[in-house]
């Protein structure tokens, strides 16, 4: 061995070493969803060989430009270790590494992703990262003066686009329809996607961060004084709720016992601003619909809550997950992840401990109407077993995992629909306690979902996929609401054929609480308040 790290090694070998490593060895859900297109058979085999070496190709065309200098190991090392731990997440979730979840990823606090480790991430990191890493360090590369270095940059860049060409050319019928047909699949591709995909994120928030002037709208925005008793309203954002698990909208299993003895009103066609909660919270509470929304632009403008705050309206942001994405920084914000503040902690703290928040912040405020919103842990994957009591239990066995792969679907449903079993517990204690307020208040409770969740439907599990190529799962979520006396209007609407079945998205929520809280502001639009006249 050590005779083997004496001798050198021109710049060019170790970067098409690295790229040979890395195709076979973290590729995997590569190669199996291309197999699931293209079944191995005589006359696929040509076809699927081609791709692995088109993937080399332009691995090393992707490092070929650094084949010279310091920056060539430093480079190879984290390459190689952020294709094993993408090689990892794709490999035991079939995720896709996107700038949702990238996103997801950067605001996910400590106890999230101490809930994503595993002994498998550990051997993935080691043997498929660390191992040839260390090769790589150890390794002697013949140094080379400037213009010889450079010249055998230009030739490895262009065998690799000679390559590429040739690899097109003899399989085009074959690649047209690839190209074409399985968009999904080329996302799978490592390090290609994930390197493209972290090199758009950090376009996106570094050079195209440009710092936007904070803007305030409805400046002109006035609550309509009332004649009735005060309003009461929660709002509970919840997370990774699934519309067709909820026996509510039809579901087979009894998931809402509770909520069903309660009268609420479930709607089970109702859309998400996407698949990630940095992305939806922020998108449900913005002026901007998901068509035109943007991260720098929602940052930069006044939300809902902004605006309700504005008109008089006590408003409070309670939170059980990991912050509010940025939507809460000009409210009140309570944190109930820690013992100090949450009554109600076993394994974690649980989502039933913000009540007393709520209890409280009601008390402190005699006047005016209140809005408080509470950000739920809810059923934020994948330790759906950790995501309620013991006592919630109800379907068994369930999975213990984070490693979801190594459970069964049974046991996945099972876990699963405990959480939201919980998550009905908690709605139901929500609605019981505005009932005891009704004497003092017009109380009301508006449930929505960030979004969905994949529990390894063809092989998906968890979310964060790109908008478009995401599977409704991921997208379609739950919305329940339940109001005392004082919401005629909304009665009225709920009382029309068929409108629990309309079409509606988080977008409807911007418009739809400044309805309900009767606010009256130029930036309102009656046709997305879902209980506007009309």
């Amino acid at each position: 061995m050590n005779r083997v790290f004496q001798r050198q090694f021109s710049a060019g070998t170790v970067i098409v070493a690295v790229a040979v490593w890395m195709v076979l060895f973290c590729n995997y859900s590569f190669f199996s969803n291309v197999l699931g297109v293209y079944p191995l058979s005589l006359g696929n085999v040509g076809f699927i060989v081609s791709l692995g070496l088109l993937l080399v190709a332009v691995t090393v065309l992707l490092l070929a430009p650094f084949a010279a200098g310091r920056l060539l190991k430093p480079l190879l090392i984290a390459m190689l270790l952020v294709a094993s731990m993408s090689a990892y997440f794709m490999d035991s979730y079939n995720l896709i590494v996107s700038t949702e979840l990238i996103e997801s990823a950067m605001q996910t606090d400590s106890s999230e992703t101490m809930g994503l480790l595993s002994l498998k991430l550990v051997v993935y990191l080691g043997l498929f990262g660390i191992l040839p890493a260390v090769l790589v360090y150890r390794a002697r590369i013949r140094p080379r003066p400037f213009r010889a270095g450079l010249l055998s940059r230009v030739k490895l860049l262009g065998v690799s686009l000679v390559a590429i060409v040739a690899i097109i050319g003899v399989f085009n019928s074959a690649y047209a329809s690839f190209f074409r047909e399985h968009k999904s699949v080329r996302f799978y591709t490592n390090p290609v996607t994930p390197v493209y995909t972290a090199i758009k994120y950090a376009d996106e928030k570094l050079v195209g961060n440009t710092t936007l002037p904070y803007q305030q709208i409805g400046l002109d925005a006035q609550q309509q004084p009332s004649a009735g008793k005060r309003r009461l309203m929660v709002l509970v954002v919840g997370e990774t709720a699934r519309e067709d698990h909820f026996s509510l909208n039809g579901y087979g299993r009894d998931t809402n016992p509770l909520l069903a003895e309660r009268q609420v009103t479930s709607f089970d066609n109702v859309w998400s601003c996407g698949t990630a909660t940095a992305i939806s919270v922020p998108c449900m509470f913005s002026v901007l619909d998901r068509a035109h929304y943007g991260e720098q632009q929602a940052k930069s403008t006044d939300n809902v809550l902004d605006i309700l705050q504005r008109a008089g309206v006590n408003v409070a942001w309670l939170d059980n997950n990991s912050d509010s994405k940025g939507v809460a920084l000009r409210v009140p914000y309570v944190s109930y992840r820690s013992s100090d503040v949450n009554p109600i902690c076993d394994a974690e703290c649980r989502d039933e401990g913000m009540l007393e928040g709520v209890r409280k912040y009601v008390k402190e405020h005699p006047t005016g109407d209140i809005l408080i919103v509470l950000h739920q842990m809810g059923s934020h994957g994948p330790e759906y077993a950790k995501r309620y009591p013991s006592k919630f239990a109800h379907f068994s066995p369930s999975c213990q995992s984070n490693l979801l792969e190594d459970c069964s679907e049974a046991e996945i449903n099972n876990a699963y629909d405990n959480s939201i079993r919980y998550t009905d517990y908690f709605l139901s204690r929500v609605i019981d306690y505005l009932k005891d307020e009704s004497a003092d208040f017009s109380p009301a409770m508006l449930y929505l979902s960030d979004h969905g969740e994949s529990l390894g439907e063809n092989g998906i599990y968890l979310h964060g996929f790109p908008y478009a190529l995401a599977p409704d799962d991921q997208k379609h979520v739950p919305m329940v609401f339940w109001s005392g006396d004082g919401y005629t209007r909304v009665q009225n609407k709920l009382a029309q054929k068929d409108f629990v079945h309309r079409k509606f998205s988080q977008d409807n929520l911007f418009h739809t609480l400044l309805g309900l809280m009767d606010v009256k502001t130029s930036v309102y639009q009656p046709a997305l308040d879902m209980f506007a006249n009309g």
